[in-house]
């Protein structure tokens, strides 16, 4: 039997091919007895940063993991497309230019 730590980094990959979006590609790799999740941009010749978050032993082996992941998954989505913004009301630009 494959250690805990192999077996959460396989169904966290499993749990990845059940999602496919046209922009954004994914993939896990294990981070000690965590797996971390990656999210970058499909399009490699934009300057967009790759995101990363952990999912730690606790949710990998809730019983309502699918579930857990997928929120997970969304809340990270949201904040990794918020962090993609170039300028925003609150930029150091803008408030320049209302002065």
């Amino acid at each position: 039997m494959p250690p805990p730590e192999n077996q959460r980094l396989a169904r966290v990959l499993r749990q990845l091919e059940l999602y496919d979006h046209p922009l954004l590609a994914f993939d896990a790799r294990q981070s000690g007895d965590a797996v971390e999740v990656i999210i970058r941009f499909k399009d490699a010749s934009l300057p967009v940063h790759t995101y990363y978050f952990q999912m730690h032993p606790r949710d990998l082996d809730h019983p309502q993991f699918e579930w857990t992941f997928q929120r997970q998954l969304y809340d990270c989505l949201h904040d990794y497309l918020i962090e993609m913004f170039t300028r925003t009301p609150q930029s150091r630009e803008n408030k320049s230019l209302r002065e």
